[in-house]
């Protein structure tokens, strides 16, 4: 006597269907298609939660950049007159300050600029 899926595959077929909610064309309605674009997009989704960080860590420098060449220095220069006057801010931070925080962001700058 062969056993058959009954509820066990239906419910775990409207799992995946469930999730599959927002895709477009068969992708949210046909199961295979539902099942092959969702565990893609799971996996698009594992990667990309990693590559946010480097997205994030760019962007704060290109915002550090920007603000500190109006100041007269440049990224490397500022970072580097932040080490030499032991100054220990993240970059998450300075892109804060930059955008912010604008005299505070100066003095910072100005003590980069001493340590030189």
């Amino acid at each position: 006597m062969r056993v058959k899926g009954g509820n066990v595959s239906r419910k775990r077929h409207q799992k995946v269907i469930e999730q599959a909610s927002g895709f477009v064309g068969t992708m949210h309605s046909n199961f295979r298609t539902a099942h092959q674009t969702l565990m893609k997009s799971l996996r698009y989704a594992y990667r990309d939660r990693r590559n946010k960080k480097r997205d994030m860590r760019s962007l704060w420098i290109v915002r550090i950049n920007a603000a500190a060449r109006i100041e007269g220095l440049s990224y490397s220069q500022l970072i580097n007159g932040l080490k030499k006057a032991a100054i220990e801010v993240d970059r998450k931070m300075l892109a804060d300050l930059a955008v912010n925080d604008n005299p505070s962001f100066v003095k910072i700058v100005d003590a980069a600029k001493a340590a030189k």
